[in-house]
């Protein structure tokens, strides 16, 4: 399994997608999951009587077969991927666990994507939205799209807060009309504006896109609150505020919390029939990318 240290050790997040989707496939082919249609199409063969204006004459060349490149306008699908780059994002402090994990995720999906004749476009949002690209499918868009998420890999952590609600309304109005909105975050918004989070989902599905929400947690620590008994100072890494007490004197109120707002979050995502899935960081990249094929295939 990629550990998330060995991504930002390494770096090349264009490879690495590479490499984890072609291993992800050929598990696929050996596993009860192989029935999942995958297919691998950079070019279609020429029809007589087409425009030769789009003929790649450079695999002609190397294969006497005559190719059209594809664009934008042949794809199946529009897919936005839509990354928290808020503070809290970068936790665990010591390998920024969730965002390194959403980034690797977010980076096999768009070559999973290519692959399959789709169009990718990336969002990336804290307070704000960051930053969007178009949506396409052409390889030089893929490679721009690896270029931004390097940039993310190796950029330090901000004191941003997350803005859910608000980026996910301007998210609904902004893309094409039925596209699938992959999102990667913790959703730790703010408690008492859960309903705003909840109403700017349904904004999503009643303008009649798909979703697919990754729910990115160090499961251990994040929802099961498992530390040593031992003094710890707890830190809000996107208010800034400090706590200094022992992991049993807030354990099962916290828990208890915390159960009861992904209990809620997961329910109106069920009812508004968005995939609410979650993504530990700690359990690898296949479950994102069997997600999305299961999505997918629903989607035909």
């Amino acid at each position: 399994m990629l550990q998330l240290n060995e991504i930002r050790e390494f770096g090349n997040i264009e490879l690495l997608a590479k490499q984890l989707v072609e291993g992800f496939i050929t598990g696929l082919h050996k596993s009860p999951y192989h029935g999942f249609s995958v297919e691998f199409a950079e070019h279609r063969l020429y029809n007589s009587g087409e425009s030769t204006r789009h003929i790649d004459w450079k695999v002609y060349a190397k294969t006497d077969r005559l190719y059209t490149k594809r664009y934008e306008e042949e794809t199946n699908l529009r897919c936005q991927l839509v990354i928290d780059n808020s503070s809290s994002m970068y936790y665990p402090q010591e390998n920024k666990g969730k965002i390194t994990f959403s980034i690797m995720a977010a980076a096999g999906l768009a070559n999973l994507l290519q692959r399959q004749r789709d169009a990718v476009g990336l969002c990336t949002f804290s307070e704000d939205i960051e930053q969007q690209t178009p949506v396409k499918s052409t390889s030089s868009h893929l490679h721009k799209l690896f270029l931004i998420l390097e940039d993310m890999l190796k950029s330090q952590p901000k004191m941003h807060q997350t803005s859910v609600a608000t980026v996910l309304h301007e998210v609904a109005e902004k893309i094409h009309k039925r596209s699938l909105v992959v999102i990667f975050s913790d959703m730790f918004e703010n408690y008492q504006e859960k309903e705003q989070v909840f109403a700017a989902l349904q904004h999503l599905k009643h303008n009649r896109h798909e979703v697919l929400l990754f729910h990115v947690t160090d499961h251990k620590t994040e929802l099961n609150f498992e530390f040593e008994e031992r003094p710890y100072e707890f830190i809000d890494i996107e208010k800034g505020e400090r706590l200094k007490l022992q992991p049993s004197q807030v354990k099962d109120a916290y828990q208890k919390q915390m159960k009861e707002y992904y209990h809620e979050l997961k329910l109106k995502c069920g009812q508004a029939r968005i995939d609410f899935i979650e993504a530990d960081i700690n359990e690898g990249f296949d479950h994102i990318l069997k997600s999305y094929l299961v999505k997918r295939a629903s989607m035909k």
